[in-house]
């Protein structure tokens, strides 16, 4: 049984950062895309970053671009979200999604795992 794991979340203030974890069990996790999307209340889920099975290729949200990082670490199945210069827009609940392929897409319907969610809370 896949399973998906986030913890980092927290309160924090403006301009402040946060390194976000998602620690999956139960597939092969080197060889899958993976992503982190946010939704925020009254708002529609939305791709945050992404990357490649490979590891090669990132991909990010043009609003978070610059500030937040996405990487892995296949020894030890963890996707992270390094979250800098975080503004109070950045407040949200925080997923990680794992595919069914190595191919990369920022659409949340190609992922079929998801996690629980962390809550990142951005204080002004």
């Amino acid at each position: 049984q896949v399973q998906l794991v986030e913890s980092g979340g927290g309160l924090v203030q403006a301009g402040g950062s946060l390194r976000l974890s998602c620690a999956t069990s139960g597939r092969t996790f080197s060889n899958y895309a993976m992503s982190w999307f946010r939704q925020a209340p009254g708002k529609e889920r939305e791709f945050v970053a992404g990357i490649s099975g490979s590891s090669v290729s990132t991909y990010y949200a043009d609003s978070v671009k610059g500030r937040f990082a996405i990487s892995r670490d296949n020894a030890k199945n963890t996707v992270y979200l390094q979250m800098n210069s975080l503004k109070p827009g950045d407040t949200a609940l925080y997923y990680c999604a794992l595919a069914a392929t190595s191919v990369f897409r920022s659409a949340a319907g190609y992922y079929g795992y998801w996690g629980r969610g962390t809550q990142v809370t951005v204080s002004s």
